[in-house]
């Protein structure tokens, strides 16, 4: 995933279950630059694409340009109570997959900011990530009522690595100013300590969290053991 060529790719999709509808895109826009260097487009090019959009770098990569395929309704991480949806302060917290794409047609798929699941990575993927508790980056990290401690379960490739559990807990670190698409952003900023105690592994997430709405702006993931980092920066929201 996020390989680059010198070719330019030009992608046309077709957006299913999504308000942002893109399936009548009669001047297809080319969605990123090819090469060695990151793939940088202007405030004015993201903000006139139709669509929702951000960036992403696997580890110390080059920076590559994705958007929004699809979205649908999930209960991956399940959302246990209903009633955080109309919480004040929040945005909507129903569970939907927001499924991501880039040039080289790889995919990474999200709830609530957090990556369950990716498709055409060369290194491995992410196969799923669940739990019957409901993810607090779901309920809102920047909230004082939500729970700081986390367990879930997942499953990756190479090899046959199913049904690990994971444990999360989330520190407040401080707050920050962010420069995002040509606009300052300001932001709570978490590091989420996880481990796998079954095979002795710690790593940490880092998560930036809009201090209104709770919705995450960017990120840095470990996919899971032996698995890169991926960064996430949004860019244009899925509305």
């Amino acid at each position: 995933m996020f390989r680059q060529s010198s070719t330019a790719l030009l992608l046309s999709l077709t957006l299913i279950g999504c308000s942002q509808k893109f399936n009548d895109v009669n001047d297809t826009v080319n969605l990123a630059f090819f090469g060695d260097k990151d793939a940088t487009l202007s405030a004015e090019e993201i903000n006139q694409l139709p669509y929702a959009s951000m960036y992403a770098r696997v580890d110390d990569g080059p920076q590559a340009f994705m958007v929004l395929a699809f979205a649908e309704e999930s209960a991956t991480l399940g959302l246990t109570d209903i009633s955080v949806i109309s919480t004040p302060n929040t945005t909507n917290r129903s569970s939907t997959q927001l499924k991501w794409v880039s040039a080289d047609k790889g995919m990474l798929i999200t709830e609530h900011g957090r990556i369950v699941k990716t498709i055409n990575l060369p290194s491995g993927n992410l196969v799923d990530s669940y739990s019957k508790q409901t993810d607090p980056l779901a309920l809102g990290l920047h909230l004082p009522t939500t729970p700081k401690h986390w367990q879930h379960s997942i499953d990756w490739q190479p090899g046959y690595h199913w049904g690990y559990p994971v444990k999360s807990e989330f520190d407040f670190i401080t707050n920050e100013q962010l420069d995002i698409n040509d606009s300052i952003k300001p932001s709570k900023y978490y590091i989420e300590h996880v481990s796998i105690p079954i095979l002795s592994i710690q790593y940490d997430n880092h998560w930036w969290i809009d201090p209104n709405t709770g919705a995450v702006i960017k990120s840095k993931q470990k996919l899971a053991p032996n698995l890169p980092y991926i960064e996430l920066t949004l860019l244009k929201p899925f509305a």
